[in-house]
């Protein structure tokens, strides 16, 4: 066949993205479509689940109601019910033959599933005689549940000799016969419109037609360092494999060509980024960074100092440094973004502190004003002789003080710039934006933070932040065109939190316990927070992985919560609302009156869940628990226990004792290690699209491989992609090229862009 170039540079890649259509039929391949197969690659690159010989049988026990399934199992009994002929049913003035009913039971040796068929008696002895106790065969239907037992209704159905021959079924099955010649049989994923035999066939058919012209588009030299055998190869193996030993190097060379794509892109996007020019901001000797590190009262810890050297070799060369900084809630990740800035000031250059909300802007400039005492106050009688002005800058911010702030920042004589979206407007000028610094990165999109850096006259370095822990293989493949230095250490002074899994079904007296506890921490001089799913009745909020459970009780809502709290468990105590529908200054001040011990306890939705730092609190009460997600759980817990007084997060929950929100909860009750935490978070919700924008369980722009399971082919496909990129010819590499064109058709814009 002849596909056409579609702006493809390699011939290969071209026809690996011809549409499967043309090979298979419209009807077919809108079936296809199931599994987002639209192109020749596509299909190739949907393998079977599994393979099976002739002498294997499939796992019974394992099957769940409502999957598509198809199983290789032995018939035990069959059992046929005639239907009776009914004298008022005509058809064209003749009887109709009577409908009936077949039941087989087949057996993998321990487990047993019904199979019932249903038809006129023609079909049903046809079907009675082809499977007699003691057939084999290959059942393949949606599992169902009849009298509590799985079942499959009118399945297709092939049998097989012993050597895994098909030697009866449905005349349309038998496409099956000819795989059974050649060895193992693969089963695929199905849907009723299209068995796991069709699409074998399907699979066939297009490989017989491409594999003469396919040449493989990866050099010799990077097949031998992936150690991989030849694209070709690899797709026989993987769907028509006479044994089971050619089937894993098949399916490697599969996933290292997704992992090698999108690695190249990542790798490209680090050399462009080598090649435009920044202005170097060397460390200085003397100034602003060495008064402050003079000062500290504290020694850094060890992973501080190595990162903040990271960074000053960053800043100081003639390219834009481009490095996510992730660490720990608490870890002291401000205060290494601080030295950096400080740096940056150092040589007459300003930075830009980007936070999501108003609070956390507020309470950046708070928190890093007392850090430098008075050399936050350059021009003043009481400034320090090393000093610079630390300004924020956000939307509720009176028409003056914007004004204020705005000629401070473009004289230049504010080092330090910290704010909200406000910062991204176009009255913001600066007179030498020299370093970027974006907290809870994953808050902004594409745009915001491009509008940030063309405030510069030369790219600015970018710092990206976040207090959700990154497993590494997902650091390698989303964040790949970034260094990752990682705070894995909790700095002196943080208390010891303990986390209590409260069942509210089981033990209904302690969610009273939970309210005692708050006023005894109240009582004691300290602060709480009590944190809910949804604000109002009128909001829907579902929980984690899943619909509810019929008997689901209802979450408790902010507004409800708090009526109730105040009326009754903690009367008499400051109890006040904190949620996302608040006035910008409500909440704000709020908050603010919560950090300076005005209130007691707070009442609030996820607003809480970021850079909100009261050192007093000691508790939080998580009504729902089983709501929230694993790392929100973790940045939740992480609001307390930031001073001198243990903390107690109570996780308040229904969810049954064995479901999947109760493992969550009890992973999070289990430890306070973040990276632990989101590795348990990643193999439990899936790593989500990891080209796209989702990152909770939605399914993969790729195909075979799994950030979870494959860390080892992602480094080494990183490795090989840095000395591809890196050879002299890479920039007018067809191959290149179109892997990472390949990458981009995947890929949604907000991923590619995410720098």
């Amino acid at each position: 066949m002849t596909a056409p170039t579609g702006g493809w540079r390699t011939d290969a890649f071209a026809l690996l993205h011809t549409k499967v259509e043309r090979l298979v039929g419209g009807a077919t391949a809108k079936a296809l479509s199931r599994w987002r197969i639209e192109t020749v690659g596509d299909l190739l690159r949907h393998l079977p689940r599994r393979y099976f010989a002739g002498a294997e049988t499939s796992d019974l026990a394992a099957l769940v109601p409502g999957e598509e399934v198809a199983v290789l199992a032995t018939v035990r009994s069959t059992k046929l019910h005639h239907g009776r002929y009914n004298p008022d049913d005509r058809s064209r003035g003749q009887r109709r033959a009577p409908r009936g009913r077949l039941e087989v039971v087949v057996t993998d040796g321990s487990a047993d599933l019904a199979l019932t068929f249903f038809g006129n008696s023609h079909l049903l002895e046809h079907w009675s005689a082809q499977l007699p106790a003691g057939a084999r065969g290959i059942f393949a239907g949606k599992v169902g549940e009849f009298q509590q037992r799985a079942q499959l209704t009118n399945p297709d159905y092939v049998v097989l000799a012993p050597d895994g021959r098909v030697v009866g079924g449905a005349q349309r099955n038998l496409a099956l016969a000819q795989v059974g010649h050649d060895g193992l049989i693969g089963l695929y994923p199905t849907t009723k419109k299209l068995p796991t035999w069709q699409v074998a066939e399907c699979a066939r058919l297009v490989l017989e037609a491409v594999e003469q012209q396919l040449q493989d588009p990866l050099p010799a030299w990077v097949r031998l360092r992936l150690g991989v055998p030849d694209l070709v190869s690899a797709f026989r193996s993987v769907h028509l494999p006479r044994t089971r030993d050619e089937v894993e190097p098949a399916r490697r060379r599969l996933l290292l060509d997704e992992a090698l794509a999108v690695q190249v892109t990542m790798a490209q996007r680090r050399a462009e980024a080598a090649r435009v020019p920044s202005t170097p901001r060397p460390r200085r000797t003397e100034g602003l960074l060495a008064d402050f590190d003079r000062r500290l009262p504290f020694t850094l810890t060890d992973g501080q100092q190595q990162i903040s050297e990271e960074i000053f070799t960053d800043l100081a060369r003639e390219h834009p440094m481009q490095r996510l900084l992730q660490g720990e809630v608490g870890s002291g990740k401000t205060l290494v973004a601080l030295r950096a800035m400080l740096a940056v000031a150092d040589t007459g250059g300003q930075s830009a502190l980007l936070a999501p909300t108003e609070v956390l802007a507020s309470q950046h400039h708070t928190t890093i004003t007392a850090m430098l005492g008075d050399m936050a106050h350059a021009d003043t009688l009481h400034a320090a002789e090393h000093a610079t002005r630390v300004v924020l800058l956000t939307g509720s911010m009176s028409a003056q003080q914007k004004r204020e702030a705005l000629l401070e920042v473009a004289s230049g004589r504010a080092g330090i710039v910290i704010g909200t979206h406000a910062l991204l407007s176009a009255q913001v000028q600066f007179a030498d934006l020299g370093l970027v610094v974006v907290d809870e990165q994953h808050r902004f999109g594409v745009e915001q933070r491009a509008a940030l850096a063309a405030k510069a006259d030369t790219r600015p370095h970018l710092l990206v932040m976040t207090a959700t822990p990154i497993p590494r293989s997902v650091a390698m493949t989303v964040f790949g065109d970034l260094e990752v230095s990682t705070l894995s250490e909790v700095p002196a002074g943080r208390s010891e939190v303990t986390t209590v899994l409260v069942d509210e079904r089981r033990n209904p007296r302690w969610v009273d316990r939970a309210w005692q506890r708050i006023r005894e921490e109240v009582a004691a001089g300290r602060q709480a927070f009590v944190v809910c799913s949804r604000i109002a009745e009128s909001d829907t909020v579902r929980p984690p992985g899943g619909d509810e459970a019929e008997d689901a009780v209802p979450p408790r809502t902010v507004e409800d919560l708090h009526a109730e709290l105040v009326a009754g468990p903690l009367s008499g105590l400051t109890v006040e609302m904190v949620h996302g529908r608040l006035p910008a200054e409500q909440k704000d001040a709020t908050m603010r009156r919560f950090a300076a011990g005005e209130v007691d306890v707070v009442v609030a939705t996820t607003v809480i869940e970021v850079g909100v730092d009261v050192p007093n609190a000691s508790v939080m009460v998580i009504s729902d628990a089983d709501r929230f997600g694993i790392s929100q759980l973790h940045q939740l817990r992480g609001r307390i226990g930031r001073g001198a007084h243990p903390g107690v997060c109570l996780l308040l929950t229904t969810s049954p004792a064995d479901s999947e929100a109760r493992r969550r909860l009890e992973a999070v009750s289990r430890t306070r290690d973040g990276f632990q935490l989101a590795d348990v978070d990643l193999a439990q919700r899936q790593e989500g699209d990891v080209l796209g924008a989702s990152q909770s369980g939605a399914r993969s722009s790729l195909r075979l491989l799994r950030v979870i399971d494959h860390a080892e082919e992602i480094q080494l496909a990183r490795e090989v992609a840095e000395e591809w990129v890196g050879r002299p010819d890479a920039a007018t590499d067809p191959v290149l090229a179109d892997l990472r064109a390949q990458v981009e058709l995947l890929a949604d814009p907000e991923w590619m862009e995410r720098t």
